[in-house]
């Protein structure tokens, strides 16, 4: 049975005021549940538009990407991956692509790095719409600093760029930006069309002036999003045709927060923009260009999803699970450290100095340990990374000139409850020329075993912890938060909005056991839907909260 309903699109910086209906088409194709498939129309001026929604709380469905070395029409690029559906990739030059593919664990293709505008290479930081391990969604700005997913790093804004700049910026720096966590599959675009529910077109930061892209004409567009509920949005709108002109990005944006997306990214449009349901196509594109990538969804078993992580317990330098040990402890000035505290370098000596890392392991299970460090020519060579695990003591030795600023597996171990158990690395290396440092910066552990899961239940059993309702809930301006511990720890109490983004730490000390509140002020906060976290050593407990104003 067809729905149907009106989308009033609003004025922006251009007059588009008459109204979308649209119409679910998803019974004229074979669909799974959760995938919906919706075409809409408007008289003035004309328009043919489409999108598919995806409810990515239906566990059989992924968004994934897809990159050919051979450029294909859409309609047939979707037959032979086996998708249920898709739509066009990112931007492209012959059978290159010049956005972000990245698949599970491999980039197959990077963001365009620079463009040349007024013959000079102008750096520049573009968007990507990534889906991460936990199946959440994001529409970020990226650069990438090597061919690796650990060399993906974020930005809170693309760079300042003003429409016809005549003077490149210089390039982004590894240090303003924070490594990509748990990215799984994404694709790149440009621009960004909706940040935080709002209307956010970084076209000219993203440098798209002399791209050919026009910023409010109407043209045929492709646009992916998502809603807070986790629904993905693929939209086509069709253009330079008699039926239909097409959208400029203004109204585009306008569209996707109509349709829910509190985030969105524009993609290739023009020739390039095709919907396609398996073998059939659902718009009718201006062209058929064959392009090199698509955005697709697909059943789960279609890519090879590396196996879920269950447990994961990152220490850096600065936490109080890590000590140093022993005389001659500095902090490194090179760029490229985990988290907020610089690498801590020691020169090359007897083991005498060391950094401790005491990770706190409740379950019995085999845990991997990665390491991450700063690489630089100065660095040991065989820097001595000691675990002791409960089978006993096992010594591998690391060439820190090499593979720095990413997660680096050392081996896998297995742990218990045991506080003996802990992993060191020694300055205990092998002098030479230009070996002269050690490195400690971050160890990680992660677990596969289900078994390692950490619940509520496990929580208070274990520290018998309690997170209380804040008070009064909803609230206007400020709001109680109240807690409880049994045991003495390390606590943190932050806040964070509805996409994740912390937006204030509260409580970041040793607490003695007892019971703890402490009054949150949100006056300079919109109304809507916020969390706070408290984390104890590995626990963590999240509370909803909802500010009314």
């Amino acid at each position: 049975m067809k729905k149907i309903f009106t989308l009033i699109v609003l004025s922006i910086t251009i007059s588009f005021s008459q109204s979308i209906t649209w119409t679910e088409i998803t019974s004229n194709y074979t669909m799974p549940a959760g995938v919906k498939i919706f075409q809409g129309d408007r008289a003035t001026p004309k328009l043919k538009i489409f999108y598919i929604e995806v409810d990515m709380n239906n566990p059989n469905l992924v968004i994934h990407p897809y990159i050919s070395s051979t450029n294909r029409n859409v309609r047939d690029f979707v037959t032979s991956v086996g998708a249920y559906a898709g739509v066009n990739g990112g931007f492209f030059g012959g059978t290159n692509s010049f956005s972000a593919v990245v698949y599970p664990n491999e980039v197959k293709a990077q963001n365009v790095a620079s463009v040349t505008r007024f013959s000079q290479s102008f750096p520049v930081i573009r968007s990507f719409f990534g889906m991460k391990m936990n199946r959440t969604f994001s529409v970020d700005w990226i650069y990438h600093f090597g061919s690796n997913v650990s060399d993906i790093y974020k930005f809170s804004a693309p760079m300042p760029y003003t429409n016809n700049q005549q003077t490149p910026l210089p390039p982004p720096q590894q240090s303003a930006g924070t490594v990509y966590q748990n990215l799984l599959v994404g694709i790149g675009g440009a621009p960004t069309l909706v940040k935080n529910g709002q209307v956010n077109i970084t076209y000219d930061q993203e440098i798209m002036w002399g791209s050919g892209v026009g910023y409010d004409n109407r043209d045929p567009r492709t646009a992916v999003g998502y809603t807070a509920d986790n629904r993905v949005i693929m939209i086509v709108a069709d253009g330079r045709q008699v039926n239909s002109e097409g959208v400029g990005l203004p109204e585009l944006a306008q569209i996707m927060i109509n349709l829910g997306c509190i985030e969105a990214m524009n993609l290739d449009g023009g020739g390039s923009s095709q919907m396609a349901v398996k073998n059939q196509y659902v718009n009718n594109p201006s062209e058929l260009r064959a392009v090199p990538t698509i955005l697709t969804v697909t059943h789960k078993d279609s890519m090879k999803l590396p196996p879920m992580i269950y447990f994961e317990k990152i220490i850096d330098t600065g936490d109080p699970e890590c000590t140093l040990v022993g005389p001659g402890w500095f902090a490194s000035a090179n760029p490229g450290f985990w988290g907020t505290t610089p690498a801590q370098l020691n020169p090359v000596g007897n083991g005498s100095s060391y950094a401790e890392f005491r990770p706190r392991i409740f379950t019995e299970a085999i845990y991997e340990v990665y390491g991450w460090w700063v690489s630089s020519s100065n660095r040991c060579q065989d820097t001595p990374f000691i675990i002791k695990h409960k089978n006993g003591t096992d010594t591998v030795r690391v060439n820190q000139v090499q593979n720095g600023s990413t997660w680096r597996l050392i081996g896998s171990y297995t742990f218990s409850n045991d506080t003996s158990q802990k992993v060191i690395i020694s300055n205990a290396g092998t002098p030479g020329t230009s070996a002269t440092y050690v490195v400690a910066d971050a160890i990680r552990l992660i677990s596969y075993n289900p078994a390692t899961t950490i619940n509520e239940s496990n929580l208070k059993k274990s520290l018998d912890f309690e997170l209380h309702q804040n008070y009064p809930n909803p609230f206007n301006s400020s709001t109680v938060i109240s807690w409880r511990s049994s045991i003495d720890s390390w606590q943190t109490l932050k806040i964070y909005d509805l996409l994740g983004r912390e937006i204030a730490t509260l409580v970041n000390d040793f607490k003695p056991a007892g019971k703890y509140e402490i009054k949150f002020d949100a006056q300079n906060l919109h109304s809507g839907i916020y969390f706070y976290k408290i984390t104890s050593g590995i626990y963590s407990y999240t509370k909803k909260m909802i500010l009314l104003r």
